[in-house]
């Protein structure tokens, strides 16, 4: 029997650079246990992944504005929960330089979940769920994820 084909998704490391380097995360009041992420999500089939990851930040944080700038890294590490396969396009995005440093977001439908964004300084101070800090040394070496070590976790590739 073959497996499932890994489930196609983006990442995004959106920057607000100033007043100083900040990265766009959020949390879940409603689910703590998610803990601190950056927007990601599903890839429709047909979508390219520099237009999913302008959808998922705004359908997440409301944030409009940002500028999609590379592609990172590939991840191919499945679910920590379920364990489904999964393949994450990572990318850098630029934040709007204005705006709120922190905000509360409603998406309409989907019961009204409800999100609460800010701009993290840059290095974090902690970890990210599901280790999505683990691309930040790529996009700068000196943000390197909170207590990471040499390598990388199982299943990532870096694009050249």
């Amino acid at each position: 029997m073959t497996s499932p084909p890994p489930r196609a998704r983006v990442a995004a490391y959106v920057i607000r650079r100033h007043p100083s380097p900040a990265l766009l995360v959020f949390d879940q009041p409603a689910f703590p246990e998610a803990g601190t992420q950056v927007p990601a999500g599903g890839v429709a089939p047909g979508e390219d992944p520099e237009r999913a990851v302008l959808r998922e930040v705004a359908e997440e944080t409301g944030l409009r504005g940002a500028r999609v700038v590379r592609r990172i890294a590939v991840d191919g590490r499945p679910h920590p929960e379920t364990g489904q396969p999964r393949l994450t396009t990572c990318l850098l995005l630029d934040g709007p330089p204005d705006g709120p440093a922190e905000w509360e977001h409603r998406v309409r439908g989907d019961g009204g979940m409800r999100f609460v964004c800010r701009f993290a300084p840059l290095p974090l101070a902690y970890p990210l769920a599901d280790a999505q800090d683990a691309h930040l040394r790529r996009v700068d070496p000196r943000w390197a994820a909170p207590g990471e070590v040499a390598g990388r976790p199982d299943g990532v590739r870096p694009l050249s």
